[in-house]
């Protein structure tokens, strides 16, 4: 277990995001880690001390005063004996506190007086997040050498409310964790590998766009799986609703033109993974102001051009990577279209996947992946996008461990 023999202080802030530490309690503890945690006197409004004790199976401190706990100077105790400290939820709150160096309550008073590692994973309302005061204490926590994972964006808890300030997701957490404890072997090490994620937006007017599914959760986690394998990963990601994934260079980019353009200026490289859904065409042009629907007309029409081939163009190119990877997303005949995609694209293998399913694989949490190359199919049983991308970077260090830096 890649966490066994660690130990990892969770402190819990306040907000509905709390109940999120329940699944990464569980999360660390199946990696093998000892998890302890504190919580505020917030977080216990939203989950409770017996359910958070149960998953972590020791005791939970949540009082600086404790007679019992604190007989022997327990803060300080807590703040030194882990490997790594988490803030998850932290919230404006925790994170003012830190970055202005008030410790009235255990969780800040732990935070003080700790020498190891922090890592934050912030969740709040956006506008919360956006408030200059907040924008200050992050960039002063930064400053003093805490790490961050988030926040994501996306809907609220609150109705109508929507934007940056969901909290990262438990896996990315973990991801982050490992990241920081630099625990995994690294045969990746040395190597530059390009990744490309989510879906493009070609414009039509200034509000619309045609587009696709694509959450980026499968490119991205890909990215995250090669980074932990001590890979250089730059990530030309396309809009997505999802944090950037911890130890990697993100670019964000909205068209395939972007994307292909920032694809090409990192090369060369050792490898490139094309994730991304990329819109196979867009409009010739793009309006300046909005097409306004007029009563008895019909709609405007669309003159639609293709889109350039990224993976093709990489694939071809005389500065094509040692390992080229290509996705193929497909509704019918997945095993044929992706065998005449590898032999057309100059891709050494194709992950295909059936999207054939509204609200499955595109933008859901599990896929189920066919390994496509000329040595024939390697079917993969059905797992979590994690668990595909963390199998994928292994057999990508397989493959190039065979090819000279």
């Amino acid at each position: 277990m890649i966490l066994s023999g660690k130990r990892i202080l969770l402190i819990i802030g306040g907000g509905i995001a709390a109940y999120k530490a329940l699944d990464l309690i569980r999360r660390l503890r199946e990696r093998g880690a000892a998890v302890r945690v504190v919580m505020t006197a917030a977080a216990q409004e939203f989950v409770t001390t017996l359910s958070v004790g149960a998953l972590a199976a020791d005791h939970v401190f949540t009082d600086l005063f404790d007679r019992n706990d604190e007989h022997d100077v327990g803060h300080i105790r807590l703040s030194r004996e882990a490997d790594l400290v988490v803030v998850a939820p932290a919230t404006a709150d925790l994170m003012a506190k830190l970055a202005n160096g008030h410790a009235n309550d255990l969780a800040s008073t732990v935070l003080i007086a700790t020498d190891k590692q922090v890592l934050m994973a912030p969740a709040m309302n956006p506008k919360m997040w956006s408030h200059p005061a907040t924008r200050r204490n992050r960039a002063t926590l930064q400053k003093d050498g805490i790490a961050f994972i988030g926040p994501a964006k996306g809907e609220m808890a609150e109705s109508n409310e929507a934007g940056e300030g969901r909290m990262a997701e438990p896996l990315e957490i973990v991801a982050a964790i490992e990241a920081l404890l630099d625990i995994r072997p690294k045969p990746l090490a040395g190597r530059k590998i390009i990744v490309t994620s989510g879906p493009t937006h070609e414009p039509i007017d200034p509000v619309r766009y045609i587009a696709n599914r694509s959450s980026g959760k499968q490119g991205h986690a890909i990215a995250a799986a090669l980074a932990r394998l001590g890979a250089d990963v730059r990530l030309v990601s396309g809009p997505v609703g999802i944090a950037d994934p911890a130890g990697v260079t993100t670019l964000h980019v909205e068209t395939a033109n972007e994307m292909k353009d920032a694809v090409e200026q990192l090369l060369p490289a050792d490898a490139a993974v094309f994730v991304a859904a990329v819109a196979d065409w867009r409009s010739e042009t793009s309006a300046g102001e909005k097409f306004k629907k007029v009563a008895g007309e019909g709609p405007p029409a669309l003159q639609m051009i293709e889109n350039p081939d990224i993976l093709a163009g990489v694939g071809h190119h005389k500065r094509r990577p040692s390992l080229v990877v290509g996705f193929a997303a497909e509704t019918q005949d997945l095993v044929k279209n992706a065998e005449a995609k590898l032999r057309k694209k100059g891709a050494d293998f194709i992950v295909a996947n059936d999207v054939s399913r509204v609200g499955g694989v595109m933008g859901g949490d599990r896929n189920r992946v066919r390994i496509v190359s000329k040595a024939g199919v390697d079917e993969w049983p059905e797992m979590s996008k994690d668990e595909v991308a963390t199998r994928l970077a292994a057999l990508i260090a397989e493959r190039l461990k065979t090819i000279t830096v």
